[in-house]
């Protein structure tokens, strides 16, 4: 959220506030038929797979990323959906597609993540909170696998699991840093075999990836197979397949692959669809969503999670890769406030102008640019504005962009909505104008996993060197003899600085990037890389925003923003 005035009401205040358009008729300004449409509710309804199958692509996708994230606050997703709707007040035939929020978030740090202010999309509280069930199922799917599993260990293990080589967890969409580590089967006999297990929280779910990059039904099937579950004595491996769990698995998940359509608070058309955390999955929404997009408008917003050394990497690397998707151009969100904690300000102090240290925090900005451009894409720089901002610092941050030859545009949109927005739609409509994109991702797949990885550490980290853990260098070997040697990689990291310590703000050079484990992700077709302390299931801080959250008798929610 940017507190640009005092006088904005708080997003949930605002989006229940809004009137909204029926769903049908927002479909319907798509040339959506409600043949096409499975309704939840007036507001929020699923479009089958047959509406994509009819449909060639003709929209250009833009990218929406940005810097790495802080306590100041960035707004990446608020500028997506503001951005979108000042295209359309511009005339164009605009659609965002974005990723839906995780519970863990909502009730831990965020209080919600459907955008902010007047640039949100709606109905809100529905998105933040159960929207249309598709986290339930990927958690049914997911734990139907793990009970198949014990169940199968516990009646006599035919396939010859090694137990000490489970690798499967647990998933629930919660932050409990409790399941990170657990024992289960207490309980004697009837309890199964005793074991260690583990928790992910579903947006780091190996089945939400796999959702997010399936393209049908079919293919969802045939991935959920290739999962990897664990390794025999010989450390070859046991697949869901081998379990005969894919067909329950795909069952489970055959309305959540249909994507979902919702509206911005302007009435534009919003397809929110999927949602993979950008430090530990690859952090962008589904396939079928963006293509679906492509086929429905002609021009796609998306955004991807996290700074681009993250999110926009991974969208490049892999989404673009395995989907065939050619971006024309890409948005990188920066704030002035987060600019300054990059160069040193702590968070009590962002309100005190200090042009130098927008400066020096300014280099985290000028890295992310060139890591975009790297991938052969043009770029402009969104600046989100705050009403602290003084136009000292402001003009620090058009400096550097000028000497990348990128555009830095104040957007407005917290405050203004899609008004706030039309400096930056202009500026986009310009880029895709005027720049054509050459898009290419980082490195092949097909050489060395060691190899890509260091490719990744040293050309958008600005690492020196890579370190591997012993687990790192034997999973180096194993990988490829489990026909994981040539796809892409996912790195898990922290967000918040280019490097695995998040201490280390701004752009640091030189330093070491430890790998502590490499673990197979067969389904989703690419391998995780765990780097420094990063979690796969986090857990809520002391003062969580779910204290703050409660429903009053009138149907109100308060804290929810």
């Amino acid at each position: 959220m940017t507190a640009t005035a005092t006088k904005v009401p708080s997003d949930i205040a605002i989006a229940q506030s809004a009137r909204l358009r029926p769903i049908r008729d927002v479909a319907a300004e798509l040339g959506l038929s409600d043949d096409k449409l499975e309704l939840y509710g007036k507001y929020k309804a699923k479009i089958s797979l047959h509406a994509l199958a009819a449909r060639p692509a003709k929209g250009r996708l833009v990218l929406v990323t940005g810097i790495n994230p802080t306590p100041a606050g960035e707004g990446k997703s608020t500028v997506t959906v503001g951005v979108t709707q000042a295209l359309r007040k511009l005339g164009k035939n605009a659609i965002l597609a974005m990723r839906e929020p995780s519970l863990g978030p909502v009730f831990g740090v965020k209080g919600g993540a459907a955008g902010g202010g007047y640039a949100q999309v709606v109905p809100m509280e529905d998105i933040n909170l159960h929207f249309t069930g598709d986290f339930h199922a990927i958690a049914s799917a997911h734990n139907l696998l793990s009970a198949m599993l014990d169940a199968h260990l516990h009646h006599g293990n035919a396939l010859g699991l090694d137990v000490r080589r489970v690798i499967w967890p647990r998933t629930i969409d919660m932050n409990d840093r409790a399941l990170r580590n657990i024992i289960v089967g207490l309980g004697g006999l009837s309890g199964g075999p005793m074991r260690e297990e583990r928790f992910v929280i579903i947006p780091g779910s190996e089945i939400m990836a796999i959702l997010a990059l399936a393209t049908g039904i079919g293919d969802l099937e045939e991935r959920i197979a290739r999962v990897i579950v664990g390794l025999r004595p010989d450390k070859t491996a046991v697949r869901a397949s081998d379990l005969k769990a894919q067909g329950a698995m795909t069952l489970l998940l055959k309305d959540a692959i249909n994507p979902n359509l919702v509206q911005t608070l302007e009435g534009g058309p919003a397809l929110v669809h999927c949602g993979p955390f950008g430090n530990i999955a690859h952090g962008c929404n589904s396939v079928v969503a963006t293509k679906l997009g492509l086929a429905l408008s002609d021009i796609v917003l998306t955004e991807a999670g996290f700074g681009a050394d993250l999110g926009a990497e991974k969208f490049f690397d892999i989404k673009c890769r395995f989907a065939g998707l050619k971006p024309e151009a890409a948005i990188i969100v920066a704030t002035v406030r987060a600019l300054k904690m990059h160069g040193g300000v702590k968070k009590e102090r962002l309100g005190t102008a200090d042009p130098a240290a927008v400066q020096r925090g300014a280099e985290n900005l000028r890295r992310h640019v060139r890591n975009v451009k790297k991938f052969g894409v043009p770029a402009l720089v969104a600046l989100n504005r705050f009403i602290t901002d003084t136009d000292d610092e402001v003009e620090a941050i058009r400096v550097v962009g000028a000497a990348e030859g990128v555009d830095v545009v104040r957007c407005d949109v917290w405050e203004k909505g899609g008004e706030g927005g039309v400096a930056v739609a202009e500026s986009l409509l310009g880029l895709l104008k005027t720049s054509k994109a050459t898009f290419k991702p980082l490195y092949d797949e097909r050489r060395p996993i060691r190899e890509k990885i260091e490719t990744i550490a040293r050309e958008i980290y600005g690492a020196g060197n890579v370190s591997f853990a012993p687990a790192a260098e034997r999973a180096l070997e194993l990988l490829p003899k489990l026909g994981l040697g040539e796809t892409p990689v996912c790195m898990a990291k922290t967000q918040y600085s280019f490097s695995d310590d998040p201490t280390q703000l701004g752009a640091p050079s030189g330093f070491t990037l430890h790998v502590r484990d490499i673990l197979p992700s067969a389904g989703a077709g690419f391998i995780v890389a765990l780097s420094g302390d990063i979690m796969t299931m986090p857990g809520l801080g002391k003062s969580p925003a779910a204290e703050r959250i409660r429903l009053l008798p009138d149907g109100t929610i308060e804290g929810l923003f």
